[in-house]
């Protein structure tokens, strides 16, 4: 391999003197060449900088009959592609080799350590990991392990063909721990394979292997249960097992070239074509006009399924922080629970899809509808998902759209007073019959002071979006509500709270709930 070694060498040697700006480093222990390369071309150390959250270290390619040692360093960009941030070749595949490696590669990269990295299931690599990326959340490739069950256990898979499917259903459907634990112990028994060696070295790795003890970290994937896009695919159709080095560079750089062009024409669909609308959401609206096309469609499928779902409160908690359950309708699914804090406009679900891909789940959506969030709050959108994910804009309620920010600022005012209302409420019911005549007669009170402020509401308001405003002169009778106010309302018919806070009746809100 020496001559071919040398001739990538040269190749990366020739690529830095056009561009100086094109890294790459060899590895050298006591003087002598090791036959470790690292490089990343100035697009790879661009792009790490705007989608290096999570990555991927791909050592597949030495497994081809050739055994040619490339290591490509993968993620994925803000329309779901993969992207490249480096590329290896390693000769020596100690652990002393994967260090450095991957100390060079943060060299390269500015040093900004990913939140994730996805690699083969291999000890060697995981001390590596260990040691460069301490806080990296270090999981192994799923689909690699597959792949190596189908060797380890291919007398099983012969004699129990339900076995591949039990197994898969047991890794990627399950949705607990405890289930995933309970259906483990039950396939290894139903096929006698408790004593498996295999079997049992994958298992005590499952933290970093098994969906369900992953999904509360980051790794840019929309589908727990379908393949990642980003692993062993960026030079798939180019590089296999009948490329050697000879063959090599002009491969790479036509695989270079292709994704690049991938990459442009849904740069150009997303900025230059709309996509079709399925409701009316002034949510879906702001989502279109903020994620790429790829991230969208991802997006409005999770919106338009929240139409079968229903959502339920179960529990109260604190005074901000209400539990939903969110189920299909029609259907004897398991439930998933939403914690909502109102005031916060921030939610967690069971299904922990956000933590896990960037993007809302179904089960959150629809607690948003039922409470009336009629856009997607700023915190749950990620820039590495939207369409100026290059750009250094960030996404922030002061730079947003107009009419966005109207909506935005309307839904909080709206939930805020409805929980400081239903408070109020549930207060005044658990006291004695004057206190709910002391109640009453306060909220006739506050029902007369906003009344007051909508008339004034036209030439001067009181308050905007929560804040203070002072009144011109000429606003003779206008009054200036604090932040801290409250807002008081019992013993209104349904139309009369609908009028005094200004918000319209919807179907979430009964008289039982006022």
């Amino acid at each position: 391999m020496e001559g071919d070694i040398q001739l990538l060498i040269d190749y990366l040697r020739q690529k830095n003197s056009e561009n100086p700006n094109f890294f790459y480093a060899v590895q050298c222990e006591d003087d002598q060449f090791t036959g470790n390369v690292l490089w990343a071309d100035p697009k790879a150390r661009s792009d790490f900088a705007y989608f290096g959250d999570t990555v991927t270290f791909d050592t597949t390619y030495r497994s081809n009959r050739y055994r040619l040692p490339f290591a490509p360093i993968t993620g994925v960009n803000h329309h779901g592609q993969p992207v490249l941030f480096g590329c290896a070749f390693i000769m020596s595949e100690t652990e002393a080799s994967f260090v450095w490696l991957f100390n060079t590669w943060l060299t390269a990269v500015s040093g900004h350590h990913p939140v994730s990295i996805t690699t083969d299931h291999d000890v060697v690599l995981r001390s590596a990991v260990m040691q460069v990326f301490p806080e990296t959340r270090h999981r192994f490739c799923k689909w690699h392990i597959f792949k190596k069950c189908q060797e380890k256990l291919s007398h099983v898979f012969l004699k129990h063909p339900t076995f591949e499917v039990d197994f898969h259903k047991c890794v990627n459907l399950t949705e607990s721990v405890e289930e995933f634990e309970s259906c483990w112990f039950s396939l290894v028994d139903r096929y006698e394979l408790r004593d498996h060696d295999w079997l049992q070295a994958i298992y005590s790795d499952r933290k970093q292997w098994v969906p369900v003890y992953l999904r509360d970290t980051f790794f840019a994937e929309m589908s727990i249960t379908q393949r990642s896009d980003s692993m062993n695919s960026y030079f798939d159709g180019y590089i296999n097992a009948s490329t050697n080095l000879q063959h090599f560079f002009k491969l790479y750089e036509k695989a270079l070239e292709s994704r690049n062009e991938k990459e442009v024409r849904a740069d150009y669909d997303t900025m230059n074509t709309s996509p079709a609308l399925k409701t009316p959401s002034p949510m879906e609206k702001q989502a279109s006009e903020l994620y790429t096309r790829k991230l969208f469609s991802r997006f409005q499928e999770e919106l338009f399924e929240t139409l079968t779902f229903m959502a339920s409160k179960v529990d109260d908690g604190d005074e901000d922080r209400i539990t939903y359950q969110v189920s299909k309708f029609g259907e004897d699914n398991k439930p998933y629970y939403v914690k909502f804090n109102v005031l916060k406009m921030r939610a967690a679900c069971s299904c922990q899809m956000f933590e896990f891909s960037g993007l809302l789940c179904r089960h959150i959506l629809a607690v948003f509808r039922v409470t009336n969030v009629l856009t997607l709050p700023s915190h749950y959108i990620l820039r590495r998902w939207t369409r100026n994910a290059r750009s250094s804009v960030v996404i922030e309620e002061s730079s947003a759209d107009v009419y966005t920010n109207y909506l935005e600022s309307q839904t909080v005012r709206y939930n805020t007073l409805r929980h400081e209302a239903f408070r109020f409420v549930d207060e005044a019911m658990k006291s004695s019959a004057d206190s709910y005549d002391v109640a009453l007669t306060a909220l006739k009170e506050a029902a007369k002071e906003v009344l007051n402020a909508a008339k004034n509401d036209g030439r001067s308001s009181a308050f905007s979006n929560g804040r203070n405003k002072v009144a011109s002169a000429g606003d003779k009778g206008t009054e200036k509500f604090s932040s801290g106010t409250r807002v008081r309302i019992s013993g209104q018919t349904l139309s009369e709270v609908s009028t005094i806070l200004r918000f319209p009746v919807t179907s979430s809100f009964t008289m039982h709930q006022l």
